[in-house]
């Protein structure tokens, strides 16, 4: 294996638009309930809703954030509704199975969404037998990344030591925490990135395109 990961016992990954291709348009599909779950909510049409969905993420991190900050929304109601999505616009990823199953160590999931979700996700993608656990919304206080408490509550759920962990995202803003707190960081730049801003890449230790490519460059010599 590349010896630039050698002392990583613990991988922690993202799920959507990180493990399957943005490019799937999956992760649209979510955008469009919350849509509909806004207009729904507050009796306004699908241009405001979008205006008010930015907002919340943009302020608050998540739309589900604003959403309760806002307007006391139930989270389990909500998070039931907007991830009732079809998955098939992925499928089995024989090379991102091979490849988590090539790592030595735990493998885990740390999302946004609910668990729920992510496992319909991972059992889609053929990979869920690889992850010890999922570290969701529900299980970070339903505070969503890139707030620190979420990475704290994970480290000490999963007894993990930070300078032998890794956490790999597509969304540059959610590494900041994890290389604050001594994990080692992956920035999948695959044109998912939803900020506002420049992705701030300072805190990007290892930039690549596709999980399951450099999963599989791991092992065959070259770097990322």
């Amino acid at each position: 294996m590349d010896p630039r990961f050698s002392h990583i016992t613990d991988w922690i990954f993202d799920l959507d638009n990180c493990l399957y291709p943005a490019s799937s348009g999956l992760f649209r599909l979510i955008d469009a309930r919350m849509n509909a779950y806004i207009r729904r909510l507050l009796d306004v049409d699908e241009d405001e809703a979008h205006r008010v969905q930015k907002h919340h993420f943009y302020t608050h991190g998540t739309t589900l954030a604003g959403l309760m900050n806002d307007h006391g929304i139930d989270p389990h109601h909500f998070l039931d509704d907007v991830h009732d999505i079809p998955l098939d616009r992925i499928g089995a990823d024989a090379k991102l199975n091979a490849g988590l199953g090539r790592l030595p160590g735990r493998k885990f999931i740390f999302t946004n969404g609910d668990e729920p979700y992510a496992r319909r996700v991972l059992g889609k993608l053929g990979v869920e037998s690889h992850f010890e656990g999922v570290q969701c919304i529900l299980g970070s206080n339903l505070r969503p990344k890139p707030e620190l408490h979420g990475y704290q509550l994970l480290l000490q759920r999963f007894h993990i030591d930070p300078t032998r962990a890794l956490l790999v995202e597509d969304m540059a803003k959610n590494l900041k925490p994890a290389k604050a707190l001594g994990l080692t960081t992956i920035w999948v730049d695959n044109g998912s990135e939803q900020a506002q801003e420049a992705p701030d890449i300072a805190h990007v230790d290892h930039r690549i395109t596709n999980v399951a490519d450099w999963l599989h460059d791991l092992f065959d010599g070259k770097t990322a």
